[in-house]
């Protein structure tokens, strides 16, 4: 991985929660770097720390000690000693994030949730409309449900519409927290896909899940343990499923099956 130019890089990372008089280490002086174009899976037990250092990886949270940088427009920038303002500014402009629980606004329309995140970073409405409707279309969310509530779309449509929303800024990285623990399968090969085609255009992916079939998107999967790095694998490029008899790589498919469902063996996963 050391001739892909790195996107984010994070340099002894601790994070601590207190308690009154208990202190819980989550994060302990961790290391990573993130590759431009890779779609990156953590994985790891419950209470591993995963969540936590997404967080912390997005700027959605604070580090207790540690740095977490990003190069972007050609210089590092430093994160982790940006103020609130300046930190909500940095989100706005170069990290998306897609929740297990989408978190779209029940009074406004799937395409009002979209562009109200766009607007904040591009102020004309009329090219981000049409920009808001083509991502929707890609993700297959027609022209007639542009206009309904999030209450009047399925699951899947919901967070559908959540993955439009964490892309509409073209984030240099987009962070998923286990975006699809809340859906069905159909539901959740549907957003899968969609992670896996933004990939392939370039979109630099971090995503935690606790499921291989999840996993299996990524090209590099970390595995987390108490709050540090345990060991990392390289897949390589997804294949599609190993499953499917159609698939013309489903050998290979199955080959990074087997070493992914390897890989967490040995951790004891």
């Amino acid at each position: 991985m050391s001739d892909k130019k790195v996107v984010l890089k994070a340099k002894d990372l601790c994070k601590t929660f207190s308690n009154e008089s208990v202190q819980q280490h989550v994060l302990k002086n961790l290391d990573l770097s993130i590759y431009k174009g890779d779609f990156t899976v953590i994985m790891g037990n419950s209470g591993s720390g995963k969540s936590t250092l997404l967080y912390s990886l997005s700027g959605m949270d604070r580090p207790t000690l540690g740095t977490v940088t990003y190069h972007v427009d050609g210089k590092d920038v430093e994160i982790s000693k940006y103020s609130n303002d300046k930190l909500a500014l940095f989100r706005r402009n170069y990290s998306g994030f897609v929740f297990q629980q989408n978190y779209l606004n029940d009074s406004m329309s799937a395409l009002d949730n979209v562009m109200i995140s766009g607007l904040l970073k591009n102020k004309d409405r009329k090219a981000l409309a049409e920009k808001a409707k083509t991502l929707l279309g890609k993700v297959e969310i027609g022209e007639q449900d542009f206009r309904k509530f999030p209450t009047q779309l399925s699951g899947g449509q919901q967070q559908r519409v959540a993955v439009v929303r964490g892309v509409i800024n073209e984030p240099e990285v987009l962070f998923a927290d286990e975006p699809t623990g809340a859906l069905n399968s159909q539901n959740t090969n549907n957003v899968l896909d969609i992670l896996s085609e933004l990939n392939g255009e370039g979109q630099s992916i971090v995503m935690v899940t606790h499921t291989i079939k999840a996993a299996e998107r990524g090209n590099r999967v970390i595995y987390l343990s108490d709050g540090v790095i345990r060991d990392d694998i390289d897949l390589g490029e997804y294949a599609g499923d190993y499953k499917d008899e159609t698939n013309p790589r489903r050998e290979e498919a199955l080959a990074r099956h087997r070493k992914l469902k390897d890989f967490l063996q040995n951790q004891g996963w």
